[in-house]
């Protein structure tokens, strides 16, 4: 199980994410009344997708001991809403260099299509969310 700690303080709308001893940012940009210190929730998905996308396929690559130089993945999204839901199409335009034939760039490009963050994003996904009340958790210490 994969676990990470989202904390926000006074301040609009820097959040920090936290894994261990690694940090990172979000935010949102000044436009939206952030201060503009890190990703977008919505570009932390997109990078996410990316970044798995990206590692799967080096992590192949180099099994295999091709040639791979780069992998640059353009990563967007576009929602479609309609009367009955919203549809988010999340598109990735997949750029790779080295010294790969057309065979060898198609095997390592379906290897990113399964990548673990892009499984998660196709099959259905829950999410629960609990109200945990701070006093409670902090006299039962």
């Amino acid at each position: 199980m994969a676990e990470v700690l989202v904390s926000i303080g006074e301040e609009s709308y820097t959040t920090t994410i936290s894994y261990d001893d690694l940090e990172i940012l979000a935010d949102e940009p000044i436009e939206l009344g952030g201060q503009n210190k890190g990703l977008a929730p919505s570009q932390l998905l997109l990078s996410s997708v990316g970044a798995c996308k990206a590692i799967t396929m080096r992590m192949y690559a180099n099994r295999k001991k091709w040639k791979v130089d780069k992998i640059d993945i353009k990563v967007s999204s576009e929602v479609q809403k309609s009367e009955q839901q919203q549809t988010t199409f999340i598109k990735c335009n997949i750029f790779i260099e080295g010294d790969l034939d057309e065979e060898q760039k198609r095997r390592i490009y379906a290897i990113g299509e399964k990548c673990p963050v892009h499984k998660m994003l196709i099959n259905p996904i829950v999410i629960e969310s609990n109200l945990i009340d701070t006093m409670q958790v902090k006299n039962n210490s």
